[in-house]
């Protein structure tokens, strides 16, 4: 059992939870708790090394001995609490973090409903996107490379172990990937406040990507110029603005009901 806090391979995952550097030189990011990892196991995600305490090991004996089994897991260590705690991004850790392989560099192929989030900064807001966008099932989504890290552990955690199902890539010219998509017959819609169309009007039963912008200030007028459409979501002159998770929900759902 690994009970000293300041072995190696505590530094090496601790660094992991704490910085994008850290996770793009090692080329692995934290899956913190027991339903993450039953999801990464579930979709057959990639892992590297997984760490689990006794205590664990004793409430998920099945799952422990799946894990065992996994012939690419380089390595599989059992912890003390104290080396858990030190790992963890969380206060109360629930016995299990593994290290998952960065996800691929390639672009979604989105044929039929997809996203492109611009500027999303806050990980929760992306984490719940990811969760509607799983729900209703779409194709893949676009994040633009001046987003939030989508291996931060928050945005993890938020996704409820659904970011595993999500086909979703970080695009360093997300407005020549959505020219691209574009080409392929895809229409673009953005989401805007002052648009005359509501997103009730729009036929969602074509190819969409839809385009989602930064929570304060919007999309940018380039993405803007790029959208075949525009659609805004109705709401009280008391409101300013809605939030950009809530905006994903409702606009994606809309699509699942035309398409039903």
């Amino acid at each position: 059992m690994l009970t000293s806090t300041k072995n190696p391979l505590v530094k090496q995952l601790r660094s992991l939870g704490e910085s994008a550097k850290d996770r793009k030189e090692q080329g692995l990011f934290l899956v913190e708790g027991t339903h993450a990892l039953i999801e990464s196991i579930a979709t057959a995600y990639p892992l590297s090394i997984v760490c689990c305490t006794e205590k664990w090991i004793a409430v998920n004996p099945d799952l422990y001995e799946q894990i065992a089994a996994i012939d690419e897991i380089e390595r599989l260590e059992i912890v003390s609490e104290e080396v858990l705690q030190a790992i963890a991004t969380t206060k109360n850790p629930d016995g299990a973090i593994a290290a998952a392989l960065m996800p691929s560099r390639e672009i979604a192929k989105i044929k039929s409903l997809g996203l492109a989030l611009e500027t999303i900064q806050d990980p929760g807001n992306i984490g719940a996107i990811v969760r509607s966008a799983v729900a209703v099932g779409i194709d893949g989504m676009l994040v633009s490379s001046d987003s939030v890290d989508l291996t931060n552990p928050k945005i993890i955690r938020a996704t409820a172990g659904q970011w595993f199902r999500c086909a979703m890539q970080t695009s360093t010219d997300i407005a020549a990937d959505i020219r691209k998509l574009q080409t392929q017959g895809v229409k673009i819609i953005a989401t805007l406040a002052n648009a005359p169309k509501t997103y009730w009007d729009y036929d969602f039963t074509q190819p969409t990507l839809i385009l989602l912008g930064n929570e304060g200030n919007g999309l940018s007028q380039e993405l803007i110029e790029l959208a075949d459409e525009s659609v805004s979501i109705p709401q009280s002159d008391r409101v300013e603005s809605l939030n950009v998770a809530i905006c994903a929900a409702l606009l994606l759902y809309e699509a699942k009901r035309q398409r039903s």
